[in-house]
């Protein structure tokens, strides 16, 4: 008997998104914030959605990203490219890394180039495993090249097989196996994990801690005009400790990060309509209009009256 619910499957969701205006995360359980890098697009993500475990392969852009794994969840993140590194929790690698966060874990990365990873989320969490624990921030560790090779494989493999189960025993047989692959795979990567100077310092978390609080500054007041100062007293550490945490985490100035986050909130507003850009640009702290304007279209490839009246548009 039908009784309404979906037939169970294990065919790939793609999402794919030229528009930087209308890209959404649709990852389950891992919360994301972003800041485009770049003016045009081309970002996908292939999400295969399996009892307990989620794997997700995503194209992506260049971009400044804040995330957060659900609680009672773990995420465990690599590379399938190799290219230019992306700057993850203050630190730049890229070969033979991987990544992982429990419950409540953070992260933050700057992309500064289109780059391909994998990440594979887990709910409940893992803890019976010996995997690293990792407290307030995910931890970030070198493995073997050939454990690296072998969990890359692995995500292409079962994204491109896992279609041929159609009938729910198959499926419910093929789901399991695939888990159960997915986590030996990453078993071997952590037993083939090195101690390294740059991942011990990339996994300390104080200056993670300052960062975010930092953050929690910004979002709460990024329509005002902020300075520096007035951030480090906030927080309760000097100025310098406040440039050192930015320029480690978002690898540029404050300054900078901050005009960059601004702008592209005032583009949210802008396309979600409003009726004086010039009441816009002051809400978020743009009070001289011709360098808003300039620097609106340096940032985004058109000037604000036509981001309105793009969105009149849609």
């Amino acid at each position: 008997m039908d009784n309404g619910s979906p037939a169970p499957t294990l065919v790939p969701k793609i999402f794919r998104f030229n528009d930087v205006d209308a890209f959404r995360s649709s990852v389950r359980n891992l919360n994301v914030e972003f800041t485009p890098l770049a003016r045009k697009i081309s970002a996908e993500q292939t999400i295969l959605n399996l009892p307990g475990c989620d794997v997700n392969y995503t194209k992506s852009f260049p971009r400044i990203i804040d995330a957060q794994i659900a609680p009672k969840s773990t995420a465990v993140g690599f590379s399938i490219d190799d290219g230019v590194p992306m700057r993850f929790n203050g630190v730049e690698r890229d070969r033979a890394v991987i990544v992982i966060g429990h419950g409540g874990a953070a992260y933050t990365a700057v992309e500064r180039t289109a780059r391909q990873y994998a990440s594979i989320i887990f709910t409940p969490e893992v803890a019976d495993r010996g995997w690293p624990q990792t407290g307030p921030s995910f931890k970030i560790f070198e493995t073997s090249e050939a454990a690296q090779g072998r969990l890359r494989g692995l995500v292409l493999e079962v994204l491109s097989c896992s279609p041929q189960f159609t009938d729910a025993l198959g499926i419910a047989a093929a789901s399991a196996a695939i888990r159960e692959s997915l986590l030996a795979a990453i078993d071997s990567a952590m037993a083939d994990i090195v101690t390294t100077r740059w991942a011990s310092r990339a996994n300390v978390t104080r200056q993670f801690k300052v960062f975010r609080d930092v953050q929690a500054v910004l979002s709460s007041d990024v329509g005002h005009p902020i300075y520096s100062g007035d951030i480090a007293r906030q927080i309760g550490v000097s100025v310098r400790t406040l440039h050192d945490a930015v320029q480690r985490y978002r690898g540029m100035s404050l300054h900078r990060f901050l005009r960059l986050r601004r702008l592209w909130l005032v583009r949210q507003r802008l396309r979600a309509g409003t009726p004086s850009i010039k009441a816009c640009a002051l809400a978020f702290g743009f009070w001289h209009l011709g360098d808003f304007s300039r620097i609106y279209r340096a940032q985004f490839g058109e000037s604000p009256s036509e981001t309105v009246a793009r969105s009149r548009e849609a």
